[in-house]
């Protein structure tokens, strides 16, 4: 089963980033200063998991990637 901590820190770092999507979307300035430390910490919390245990984590991962590559699309001039 994996870690509820890592998942829930991939979800929460999805939910800002879509929340810092919508509001560039909405002609909003954001600061995306802690994505970095939250990033690091979600990686931190997968690096201690046991070997396999972080495949049941692939979804999120992917759909918070996929979140992050639409807010890069937006940021873009």
């Amino acid at each position: 089963m994996p870690s509820l901590a890592a998942l829930g820190g991939i979800e929460t770092m999805r939910d800002t980033v879509a929340m810092a999507r919508a509001l560039v979307e909405g002609g909003r300035d954001i600061d995306l200063a802690g994505l970095e430390d939250e990033a690091a910490a979600i990686c931190a919390r997968l690096d201690g998991l046991p070997i396999g245990t972080a495949d049941a984590l692939r979804p999120a991962m992917i759909a918070l990637v996929r979140e992050v590559e639409a807010l890069a699309a937006t940021l873009e001039p």
